[in-house]
């Protein structure tokens, strides 16, 4: 057998063609037959690392079987569409947005270059570009420098250098501190959830906003109508407050826990086998009152941080409440009873759950009259006149 081939799963199904699966030094095994010839059994592994093991022949109950037929089929030449596929791959640019996908792409190949013995060993990683031989390391590398120097001078140029050292940051913080601590201690996941949640800082800091308080940009607080001492105060809220990023920065740090917790209970013996820390492995229990946790900061997030730091209305604190209730409800669930379909219950959720009040968040936007935007009512002439001046 050559290197670069790959299996092909329809002759598993054969009992005559089983192969077998060593789940601790290799996932997958492979032999020549050796029932007609006295050729040693070979010994292949997704590390490309081959062994023999003796000369010994097959059992004698397998005596009369043909030699197995060929069950691998040779790598597909590299053709443009299959590298755009595989760079795509490489990237997870399902998982990014276009904005920053170039930053992505660098920070994920590295992540994957760094975990190709212990992605072999996971049957959800299994399929990554570099365990099937897809690409050489050498060129995934080329890639991932590539894109990484890309992707900040991009930012720099075509917005600040804010976004771009913010985009920097990110890339060494995944494919550094966050890559190695997955195989050394649990508090991995909240690593990787600060990696997530700074994409909205970008976003704030590209559109020329303020991330610190200063002189030109203080810190207001919207507070609800009846506390509302001025108009003067709710105008101030109206400006670039430098709290409002660090609130959306909140909310998808939070967001993770227990999209990610819930994920990683039904998958932990796929961590187990790759031998990476994760509190559904460790400590199960634990994992589950972390992703309850996190549901109860989100409702409390959206019911006062995000109205008071002025990104919407108060009436945002009130619709917001019925998502949250829903996943908290199904959070407060798998904490109690566990088990694989509340923790899918509780991982559905959280896919329809940042869409939702991300929506909301528009829709109650602040200083924003949607009425008047689609056209269905009239703006005053004092809100024209205002309109006018703010532009000028």
């Amino acid at each position: 057998m050559r290197p670069g081939l790959l299996p092909n799963a329809s002759r598993f199904s054969s009992l005559r063609h089983r192969y077998l699966l060593l789940h601790r030094s290799a996932p997958i095994l492979t032999r020549h037959d050796s029932t007609l010839s006295s050729k040693p059994l070979d010994f292949f592994f997704h590390n490309g690392h081959k062994e023999t093991q003796g000369s010994e022949p097959w059992p004698l109950h397998r005596t009369g079987v043909p030699p197995l037929a060929p069950c691998y089929r040779a790598v597909p030449n590299l053709t443009p569409t299959r590298l755009l596929g595989i760079y795509a791959q490489l990237s997870k640019a399902r998982l990014s947005a276009f904005n920053v996908l170039v930053a992505i792409a660098s920070a994920n190949a590295l992540n994957e270059l760094q975990e190709v013995p212990y992605d072999a060993q996971m049957a959800r990683t299994r399929g990554r570009p570099l365990v099937r031989r897809a690409v050489s390391p050498a060129h995934a590398a080329a890639f991932a420098a590539t894109t990484g120097l890309a992707g900040p001078a991009l930012l720099w140029t075509m917005c600040n250098p804010t976004t771009a050292l913010l985009g920097a940051a990110n890339i060494l913080l995944y494919a550094g501190p966050y890559t190695r601590m997955k195989r050394r201690t649990v508090w991995n996941t909240w690593v990787g959830a600060i990696v997530g949640a700074v994409p909205p800082l970008m976003g704030w800091a590209a559109g020329g906003g303020a991330l610190l308080p200063s002189a030109a940009h203080p810190l207001a607080l919207h507070l609800p109508p009846p506390l509302l001492a001025s108009a003067s105060a709710s105008a101030a809220a109206m400006t670039d407050n430098p709290l409002a990023p660090w609130a959306l920065f909140a909310v998808l740090f939070s967001w993770q826990f227990p999209h990610f917790n819930a994920l990683a209970h039904f998958v932990r013996s796929a961590y187990a086998q790759g031998g990476y820390r994760m509190l559904a492995v460790l400590d199960a229990r634990r994992n589950r009152l972390v992703a309850l946790r996190h549901v109860f900061l989100l409702t409390g997030i959206c019911s006062t941080l995000v109205p008071l730091c002025g990104l919407t209305t108060w009436s945002f604190a009130l619709t917001s409440l019925v998502p949250n209730a829903i996943w908290l409800r199904a959070a407060w669930r798998f904490n109690r009873f566990g088990g694989d379909a509340h923790a899918r219950t509780v991982f559905m959720h959280s896919l329809w759950y940042l869409p939702i009040v991300l929506g909301l968040m528009i829709v109650h936007k602040n200083n924003v009259d949607w009425l008047q935007t689609i056209g269905i009512t009239a703006a005053t002439e004092e809100e024209t006149e205002k309109t006018a001046q703010e532009q000028a």
